[in-house]
């Protein structure tokens, strides 16, 4: 088995060593990361300036590059360009704080895994539940190894994304797995307004996490709860029903807008 390890922290970051260290013992280990902290980039890609590799080597790593990058840069160029071996899994992480809800839509974690499924090949986003500046990632990479190694054994198809996300417990006081959806994450969005040394107004951007209702079935609810939360999927945003109903409203309707006002 052939796995691509990646990440939005940085190649510095711990969480992604302690993944390559227990993935390493199952598979062959082929790592591209960012070269310094890239979250909240989502699914950017870089298209207006070069995008610099440097190889590097780790233990455990059959080949290894640091990237002046996104984190979907990282995959695209490690699959379409550097690797010349066929991967069988991507795996991004193990990021420093959740990745749960509407997260998934600005997180650079789970764009990495994404953009591995775009490639054709299938894809884990793992994220830790804690924000504390020390943090034990041992258990988070342990069950992406057993994770990883049942997926590939009952045969993963390439269109598979799951996000994993691992309460911030001691590992006796994790209930168990729970297979969830999506739930909703919001954020206060404070922006705080600040002068440069010239006079200039700038913006930073600030606010925590909103409390809110959470449906018994989301993976917010379930870490709440003490649950690893392992939520698949689809990149398909169509809204199926929204079809429906247009193809049900009369040709009247949709032929008005081909007129003048």
């Amino acid at each position: 088995m052939r796995i691509l390890v990646t990440n939005d922290d940085g190649i510095h970051a711990q969480g992604i060593h302690n993944l390559i260290k227990e993935l390493s013992s199952v598979a062959e280990i082929y790592l591209v990361a960012p070269d310094r902290e890239r979250s909240g980039t989502g699914h950017s890609i870089t298209v207006f300036d070069p995008i610099r590799v440097v190889k590097t080597n780790l233990p455990g790593v059959k080949q290894g590059w640091i990237v002046g990058g996104t984190p979907v840069d990282c995959v695209k160029i490690a699959i379409a360009r550097l690797i010349d071996s066929q991967i069988d899994l991507v795996v991004s992480g193990i990021n420093h704080g959740p990745n749960l809800g509407t997260d998934v839509l600005y997180s650079g974690t789970v764009s990495a895994a994404a953009e591995g499924v775009i490639m054709g090949c299938p894809a884990l986003a793992v994220s830790l539940d804690s924000n504390k500046d020390e943090q034990n990632f041992d258990f988070t990479a342990r069950f992406t190894r057993r994770m990883a190694k049942i997926l590939v054994r009952e045969g993963i198809t390439k269109n598979t994304l799951v996000n994993i996300n691992v309460p911030d417990l001691p590992e006796t006081k994790i209930k168990g797995v729970k297979i969830t959806q999506l739930g909703v994450r919001n954020y206060d969005n404070l922006f705080e307004e600040r002068k440069d040394p010239r006079g200039n107004t700038y913006y930073w951007l600030g606010g925590g996490v909103l409390k809110e209702e959470q449906h018994e079935e989301s993976d917010v609810y379930a870490v709440q709860q003490g649950f690893i939360s392992v939520t698949p999927i689809k990149l398909d945003l169509t809204d199926y029903q929204l079809i429906r109903d247009y193809r049900n409203l009369s040709a009247d309707f949709f032929n008005r807008l081909m007129r003048d006002d």
